[in-house]
């Protein structure tokens, strides 16, 4: 079988399967594993965002919706030439990925009609019904159960630990920092296993746009910086966009010493099994105790005040 897939999150998916010899083509982004940046390009981004800032990015990506345009352009030759018979999709979110229908008319474009199966998952569940999913489309089923089985194992062990916190800590989850937008989708409910509650996340739904004085009056105990497609120093090379704001030196997580930034890029942002790996880095931030670690390299850091 020939594959394509258009998001990291399913690339992902398709290496843990063990079909990455089959991937012909992948999206500009898909960087894991490291053997998925060899892989031929389908897409190419309208702007170079490396070198701007958070809200030059909102304010191009905003510019270039409006004019009609789109922010990916799917390169039909390089699809023709990775002929696949499975493409692997997303309608979630048009920021993360071409939009749905974008990809489907440029399907008709080609000289055999692949299947055309759209990963969007809300919740966490959703993601490992997708992992079956693509098992399915791929006769790779058993090897997904085995997957999906593994990461529920991990799943549960966190939430059994963290089960008996009578009292979790509010954790605010920010995942873009100008303008400000709470944590969405699967994070709320990660936050949730992990042993904390997320005030303003916006569980099962995209992310959203908040005020700074929501955040201050929420009172966040630990607070997690994941802004979309960052690492961790390019989450620390904006972290004045908050210190500069007022109210920040009374936050308690301030104060507690506990505000972080994250890989949200690798842990966070992307519908793929590494969520599990996010949801054991978030028990570590927010129940040390229990788990001791050591976070990843690169992961996170702790912000320093």
């Amino acid at each position: 079988m020939r594959i394509v897939s258009l998001l990291p999150s399913a690339t992902e998916i398709v290496y843990l399967l063990g079909l990455g010899d089959q991937l012909t083509g992948v999206s500009h982004e898909c960087d894991y594993p490291p053997a998925a940046l060899g892989k031929r390009k389908i897409i190419r981004p309208a702007f170079d965002s490396s070198e701007l800032t958070s809200y030059e990015i909102d304010a191009q990506v905003r510019t270039t919706y409006a004019e009609g345009e789109g922010i990916y352009h799917l390169d039909l030759e390089a699809l023709k030439a990775a002929d696949p018979d499975l493409i692997l999709t997303q309608e979630l979110c048009d920021v993360c990925a071409p939009p749905y229908q974008d990809v489907l008319q440029v399907v008709t474009k080609l000289p055999r009609k692949p299947e055309v199966l759209s990963l969007d998952p809300q919740r966490l569940g959703d993601v490992l019904k997708d992992v079956e999913r693509v098992g399915e489309a791929t006769g790779r089923l058993r090897e997904a159960e085995a997957a999906v089985t593994s990461l529920k194992e991990r799943i549960e062990i966190v939430a059994e630990r963290t089960a008996t916190d009578t009292q979790p800590p509010k954790v605010v989850c920010l995942e873009w920092l100008d303008p400000l937008m709470a944590s969405g989708h699967w994070i709320p409910e990660m936050v949730g296993l992990a042993g904390g509650i997320e005030p303003l996340g916006n569980l099962g739904s995209p992310s959203r746009r908040v005020e700074w004085e929501q955040v201050v009056l929420c009172a966040p105990e630990i607070l997690i910086l994941m802004p979309c497609g960052f690492a961790v120093d390019r989450v620390l090379d904006e972290i004045h966009l908050l210190t500069r704001l007022a109210g920040w030196d009374g936050l308690s997580a301030v104060q507690r010493e506990k505000v972080f930034a994250v890989n949200g890029h690798a842990y966070y942002n992307r519908s793929g099994p590494r969520l599990v790996d996010g949801l054991e880095i978030l028990a570590h931030l927010i129940h040390p105790e229990l788990f001791p670690g050591p976070a990843p390299d690169g992961a996170l850091k702790r912000v320093d005040q």
